[in-house]
């Protein structure tokens, strides 16, 4: 688990008040009028932003886009507005190993909502069905609350809204109804992501559906979609972890050797590993505006800015690299998520 540094822990109480909440990615000038709800991730964000549309509550994230949520050290900024905050919205699955520490410090006193609850958790790719082989790499890793990217599958997202819907229902009895309301709205748009990713993907043979990228964050979609993932540069499902030089040449190889078509760079990494491993295994690689949006949503202009717009952005962008074109996308999905 990550560990705070102490000056910080111990500084925090004296400086909260002095130093605000600037150091967030979209929070409030203090407590709200209403409910005051923190979510860990951008992903969560959004869900919590389309369930309290037309409420008086603020939603803040502690995580800004194009940030992970693996490397995130929280600030005596964060600290104070998860002080302050009615509700705190998590991924679960021990995505955030921080966070039982954060609340503490924060003296946090109100309801934790768990949006993972319900979700049978998967290995990484390795270790599941879709795999193209056993790769011990992540044996070194404790994968023992499975992987935590659960929201990468839009039924798993379904799962996860109902799960914040129902913790914001009891945390704001008032507003139960308009929040139920958004919630059958949202989900069922969420149902029709799904249902176009699938007439999607089902273009493309199932041998071919091959798929390599910076870190193993997709186990869901992948599974969902019948998708083999060939490896990815990060030896891990964390994307700060380093792969070593034999694990480099080890995934050139399984790259050459599947025939998949391409590397996927992850918005909020680096691409220079991922642009390496792609030229020396002579694959086309997708970064810049055409990489995946993972562990995060991306800027308010572009195609990563919601869930679903980041979701169609991913699935068209595999498609191609797989020689295939999307299906139109529906017009419930185009409009403002």
């Amino acid at each position: 688990m990550r560990k705070f540094t102490r000056a910080l822990l111990g500084a925090a109480g004296a400086t909260i008040v002095a130093i605000g909440v600037t150091g967030c990615a979209t929070a409030a000038s203090g407590p709200a009028d209403g409910l005051n709800v923190v979510t860990t991730t951008t992903q969560l964000h959004d869900f919590a932003l389309n369930l309290t549309k037309g409420t008086d509550a603020e939603v803040t994230s502690l995580l800004q886009p194009g940030s992970s949520v693996h490397s995130f050290e929280p600030t005596a900024a964060d600290l104070e507005v998860i002080r302050t905050a009615d509700v705190v919205v998590i991924n679960g699955m021990d995505l955030e190993p921080w966070i039982d520490d954060t609340l503490a410090s924060a003296g946090f006193d109100g309801t934790v909502i768990d949006a993972s609850e319900g979700i049978t958790p998967m290995g990484t790719d390795d270790d599941d069905d879709h795999a193209a082989e056993e790769d011990s790499d992540h044996e070194e890793h404790d994968d023992a609350a499975g992987n935590p990217h659960i929201w990468t599958s839009p039924a798993n997202a379904e799962i996860m809204v109902q799960n914040v819907a129902d913790g914001l229902e009891t945390a704001s009895a008032d507003n139960a109804a308009t929040i139920t309301s958004n919630a059958e709205a949202y989900e069922a748009k969420l149902a029709d992501l799904d249902e176009w990713i699938s007439t999607s993907i089902d273009q493309v043979p199932a041998d071919d559906r091959l798929l390599a990228t910076n870190h193993d964050a997709l186990t869901y979609y992948n599974d969902a979609y019948d998708i083999t993932f060939i490896g990815s540069v990060m030896p891990s499902w964390e994307d700060n972890a380093e792969p070593s030089v034999a694990e480099v040449n080890d995934l050139v190889k399984k790259i050459k050797e599947s025939g998949v078509p391409a590397v996927f760079t992850e918005s909020q990494l680096k691409p220079t590993t991922a642009e390496a491993i792609a030229e020396q295994a002579g694959v086309k690689v997708y970064s810049g505006d055409d990489a995946l949006y993972t562990d995060s949503l991306g800027a308010a202009d572009s195609d990563g800015a919601t869930y679903i717009s980041s979701t169609i952005h991913n699935t068209e962008q595999i498609l191609d690299s797989w020689g295939a074109t999307a299906a139109e996308v529906p017009a419930s999905l185009t409009e403002t998520n």
